[in-house]
């Protein structure tokens, strides 16, 4: 079986626990707010396979400080950055979210920094108080390389259901193909090894 490993970021007052929760349970919480830092575990099934998901989400903060990636990115094997459409400071936080992942990445993980990331503007239902276009949030995915998709946690499951999905469907292709490389890399050398050794006793003979 299959583990893997999601953290979900981004600003107090995004939804991102509220677009959660509608994923695992179908129920819509509203308004929640955590203090503490929690882990969530979900047996699921995706093309016929298999897998244990656990999604990390670390309390928001609400200061401009960095937010909370030191424990996150390291351990996830994908991101979820979340973003309300009717608050533009939460789509700023989550472009610093987007810029310190790839950060992180580049100085923790050897340049593997495309690691899927899917980018969510929440409270679609709000749109006639929207302060961030959809072409906005957009533009914001394509230059970070990652999925985009609006959605609204208190209306809508199958959106929220799709977007996991498809996030995991990638993070599945991504650990098959590092694990494919680190393999392929394994090989090339072993090979050189058998080879040193095997020259150098054709050499002394």
């Amino acid at each position: 079986m299959n583990d893997i490993k999601l953290a979900l970021l981004g600003s107090e007052g995004a939804g991102k626990s509220a677009v959660l929760v509608r994923f695992l349970t179908r129920r819509f919480i509203g308004e929640y707010a955590s203090n503490t830092n929690s882990l969530y575990h979900k047996r699921l099934s995706i093309d016929g396979r298999q897998l244990n998901l656990e999604v990390f989400d670390p309390c928001s903060e609400s200061s401009e400080a960095r937010c909370i990636l030191e424990e996150p990115v390291d351990w996830a094997d994908g991101f979820v950055v979340v973003y309300n459409i009717s608050d533009r400071s939460s789509f700023i936080h989550a472009k610093n979210i987007l810029l310190q992942i790839r950060e992180a990445r580049m100085d923790n993980c050897k340049g593997d920094v495309e690691v899927p990331v899917c980018l969510v503007g929440n409270k679609q239902d709000l749109c006639h108080i929207r302060q961030v276009c959809e072409d906005e949030g957009r533009c914001l995915a394509q230059e970070n390389h990652c999925n985009f998709q609006e959605v609204s946690a208190a209306e809508s499951y199958q959106d929220i259901a799709n977007l996991f999905t498809q996030l995991i469907r990638q993070v599945m292709e991504h650990l098959k193909y590092r694990a494919d490389r680190r393999r392929y890399s394994g090989s090339k050398s072993m090979a050189k090894l058998i080879n040193n050794v095997f020259g150098k006793r054709r050499k002394s003979v």
